[in-house]
Formats: structure tokens, C-alpha cells, sequence
């Protein structure tokens, strides 16, 4: 993987463990979300 795919990769994976942190602990339950899985389900999303 080049550096730039990676890097963006991660500029993805930092925005999405930012958008999900900024959620209520109610809204992250109705999407079945732990806040405690917000970096694994950020990882998956973007293959890190």
C-alpha cells in the first residue's frame, strides 16, 4: 500500500472514531455500538 493510501486511510479512520465519540452513549446503543468498539469498528471500516 502506498503512503498516500495509507495516510488517508488513517485521516478516514481518525474521522470516524471523532464523529462516533462525539455521539451519546444512547445513540451509539441504538446502533448496537459499544463505546469501547469505536477503534475496532474504525479499524474495519478502513483496513487498518
Amino acid at each position: 500500500m502506498n503512503v498516500a493510501r495509507s495516510f488517508n486511510n488513517w485521516l478516514k479512520y481518525r474521522q470516524t472514531v471523532s464523529e462516533l465519540g462525539r455521539m451519546s452513549t444512547r445513540e451509539l446503543r441504538d446502533l448496537g455500538i459499544d463505546r469501547s468498539d469505536i477503534p475496532a469498528i474504525a479499524r474495519t471500516a478502513y483496513g487498518r
